[in-house]
């Protein structure tokens, strides 16, 4: 197999986040726009991922929460429309994509992520009569990191749980 090129499939990707609510229960909310693109050299187990997050797409399930979210004191999305993941190399356990490392953009900084994967496939799908690469990846962050401090001095966590669900078309 050569290396093939796959765009990220709307419907099949997501980010998500997770912070323990004052140590009773976590919230959780995701990113709803999410697009980019994947390469896999299958022969030669390689992979890279360019990945764009629209930050207004943020959805808590709660419109008030969305908005703080939304706001200065969490993503200022006025100021920080996006965030970008791009992969600088992956590592594989055979066939199996085992975890990957990037750089992660929010906010305005730039700081090295690396994502394990818990679950992936390559597979045809019948809908799209073409070739689908897909898995779930995740990582915990410190939000601190790219300057998101708001409730930290009320004993909200710096601790994020990062989950990506992607799915991508073969081009």
């Amino acid at each position: 197999m050569s290396v093939s090129t796959y765009v990220t499939d709307p419907n099949h990707t997501f980010v998500h986040f997770g912070v323990r609510h004052f140590g009773a229960s976590t919230v959780h909310a995701r990113f709803d726009d999410v697009a980019g693109k994947v390469t896999l050299d299958h022969a030669g187990r390689a992979a890279t991922a360019d990945i764009t997050v629209q930050m207004t797409s943020v959805d808590s399930g709660i419109p008030y929460f969305n908005a703080h979210l939304c706001s200065p004191e969490f993503f200022d999305v006025i100021k920080f429309p996006t965030a970008r993941f791009v992969s600088k190399h992956a590592t594989f356990n055979g066939d199996t994509p085992a975890s990957v490392e990037g750089e992660l953009t929010l906010m305005g900084q730039t700081h090295p992520v690396t994502l394990t994967c818990t679950n992936s496939a390559v597979y045809d799908n019948p809908l799209h009569q073409a070739e689908v690469c897909g898995g779930d990846f995740t990582a915990t962050l410190k939000r601190s990191q790219w300057g998101i401090n708001w409730g930290l001095e009320m004993g909200v966590p710096d601790d994020v749980v990062l989950e990506i669900q992607i799915e991508a078309i073969k081009q």
